[in-house]
């Protein structure tokens, strides 16, 4: 043995035996060690981290498929608005045209009401001043009669038959002269002839 240590000491390519077979126990007992509490535990991380990932990307497909669900949804609710904006506005264009139409009714009916109390009131005052005319006419008519006859018109009965008669006279001519029936004509009072 001791030519055979004496061999070993001189190979530097091999180590003691002793060494080696404690690094064999060393060897054996770390790996032992690694594969009954190390190992295992690297397998419960593997698997919890690829729980983990498989899981991430089940909630991220779920919620990408509750994101498009949503984004329907919220494209449906946008278009059933677009919808009901346009019915409101169509709603509210026909209501404003009705109440056009109504204002424009309204003011036709005060445009003609104005209109028939304008042509009364224009009535009444021509009527009013033919009657004003009527009795001035008369009196200056009568007033040149009695200058022209040379006696006075003053008995009122008399005055005043001659006096209508005058005038309906000039009513006939105005109205045969409108008519296109009359041409010029010379008035002459009956109790003048």
């Amino acid at each position: 043995m001791l030519i055979w240590a004496a061999e070993e000491e001189h190979n530097p390519l091999l180590p003691p035996l002793g060494e080696i077979i404690i690094g064999l126990i060393a060897f054996a007992i770390v790996l032992f060690v690694m594969f009954k509490f190390v190992a295992p535990q690297f397998e419960k991380a593997f698997v919890a981290r690829r729980d983990a990932i498989e899981g991430g990307i089940e909630r991220a497909e779920a919620m990408q498929a509750e994101a498009k669900a949503a984004l329907e949804q919220y494209r449906a609710q946008l278009a059933e608005a677009r919808t009901e904006a346009a019915q409101i506005r169509d709603a509210a264009r026909a209501e404003g045209q009705q109440i056009i139409e109504e204002l424009r009714a309204q003011a036709q009916e005060e445009s003609a009401r104005i209109l028939a109390r304008g042509e009364e009131q224009l009535a009444s005052s021509r009527q009013q001043v033919v009657n004003e005319l009527r009795g001035q006419i008369g009196t200056l008519a009568v007033d040149l009669a009695g200058r022209v006859v040379g006696e006075s018109l003053a008995d009122d009965a008399r005055r005043s038959g001659t006096v209508d008669r005058f005038l309906d006279d000039l009513d006939g001519m105005t109205a045969a002269s409108s008519d296109g029936r009359g041409g010029s004509s010379v008035y002459v009072p009956q109790d003048a002839r």
